[in-house]
């Protein structure tokens, strides 16, 4: 993450410096007054650990940043983030099953189920302060998925969204793509090939294609299922920047437009940034 990149991310974070976690979420404890017991703050806590990667916990922090990877990727990255950015911001990375330590975990079939998973590790998390969503491709439909579920489940909004290289939930584009992920491994190769993005030293190494094309596969077959029906009104209230790359070329031009207009969220509150941001 270059500075300039730091800067950017951090700056409408650290906007909710005066707001008092309990105006953004009012957890389950302060509003019930129910205090949980050692076995189940434990039971949490593993959960937790088994679906979040947080290399630096910051008791200090004032916001929590919820990184979601790209298809086919891992938490290492984005948790990485946690010692580049300073104490006001936590930074948390998610973890799905087959990859990381959870490789011989089986792959999830829905979306829902990765809604599911990350809401219940997540969820103590994120009545206890004000928290960011970031996603990039996949991740950002995930985390779209995953704020959308929390608005509407329960009563939870982020104060930021960080959407990168995706089209809007909605589009009728994606939805209605060819469903590369039931390619056979030669013709989705030849297909991610021909898109760009993957670096040539990984398509050519047989050993790590053996684990990375499973995963990516995957990813992209809850990416194919995954149906969002478009509100009367914006999905969420609050803030949303859209980051797309210099050499990035748009393959749905609908897609792209829809994330910046009323469809999808309120313009006042939409920046769309060109930085070139791939890392």
């Amino acid at each position: 993450m270059s500075p300039e990149t730091q800067d950017f991310t951090a700056a409408p974070l650290l906007n909710h410096r005066r707001k008092k976690p309990g105006n953004v979420a009012g957890g389950a404890a302060a509003a019930t007054g129910w205090i949980p017991s050692v076995w189940q703050r434990s039971s949490w806590i593993s959960r937790m650990e088994k679906v979040i990667s947080c290399f630096r916990r910051k008791p200090e922090a004032v916001t929590r940043l919820i990184c979601f990877p790209w298809a086919g990727g891992g938490s290492i990255h984005y948790a990485r983030w946690g010692n580049i950015l300073n104490s006001s911001i936590e930074v948390f990375a998610v973890k799905l099953p087959g990859r990381e330590s959870r490789a011989r975990e089986p792959f999830f079939e829905n979306m829902q189920q990765v809604v599911d998973e990350v809401i219940s590790a997540l969820l103590p998390l994120l009545t206890e302060k004000p928290f960011a969503l970031f996603g990039h491709s996949f991740g950002a439909l995930t985390s779209f998925a995953v704020a959308e579920d929390l608005k509407r489940r329960h009563g939870l909004e982020p104060v930021h969204m960080f959407l990168s290289g995706a089209s809007a939930p909605h589009s009728e584009i994606r939805i209605n793509a060819p469903k590369r992920s039931e390619l056979s491994d030669e013709q989705f190769l030849r297909w991610l090939t021909s898109v760009g993005g993957t670096p040539p030293e990984l398509l050519a190494n047989p050993e790590v294609l053996q684990l990375f094309l499973p995963a990516l596969k995957a990813d992209l077959q809850l990416v194919e299922n995954y149906r969002c029906t478009k509100p009367d009104g914006p999905f969420l209230a609050c803030p949303v920047t859209c980051f797309d790359g210099k050499e990035d070329v748009p393959h749905d031009l609908q897609g792209q437009s829809l994330n910046i207009s009323q469809e999808s969220h309120r313009d006042e509150n939409t920046t769309l940034a060109n930085r070139g941001v791939r890392n």
